[in-house]
């Protein structure tokens, strides 16, 4: 009875920070299927194929497919980690926005929307840096749980 009643003081103590966690599947796939969908769906090709020509991929408004869990996290936390947060970002590293940062919404929903990407990410871990610049100890503080 004693271990029950730890167990479930334990799980009170710890449902608010699990019921606030951001996740893909509650937070940032709706903000995906609003604002990033029709670019980077199923219709869109998978990265190796958009880079074997990606400006005419760009001209018929389409980029890299990230129609997943999966496939987001090759943006964050994969080979070209990075390059989500420096094409979302609102101008934290050089005072100019991002390509993307323009397709999260208006106003303030664009705005709100940023944040939300970068809870989801985690604070500490919204990194303005290349891919190639990107250490192992900036991908362990990235959280982006699905």
């Amino acid at each position: 009875m004693h271990k029950l009643l730890s167990v479930m003081l334990l799980l009170a103590a710890t449902w608010p920070a699990l019921a606030n966690e951001t996740t893909y599947r509650k937070h940032i796939r709706p903000v995906w299927e609003e604002q990033c969908e029709r670019c980077h769906g199923a219709s869109a090709p998978d990265y190796a194929n958009f880079m074997k020509n990606p400006r005419q991929y760009e001209l018929d408004d389409k980029g890299p497919r990230m129609d997943s869990y999966e496939s987001l996290l090759f943006f964050v936390k994969g080979p070209e980690a990075g390059l989500l947060m420096l094409r979302l970002d609102d101008g934290g590293r050089d005072g100019q926005p991002g390509n993307m940062y323009r397709h999260l919404g208006r106003k303030e929903e664009r705005k709100e929307n940023l944040a939300l990407f970068k809870k989801w990410i985690g604070e500490e871990a919204w990194i303005l840096k290349k891919t190639g610049d990107i250490t192992q100890e900036d991908l362990q503080r990235i959280t982006a749980r699905e």
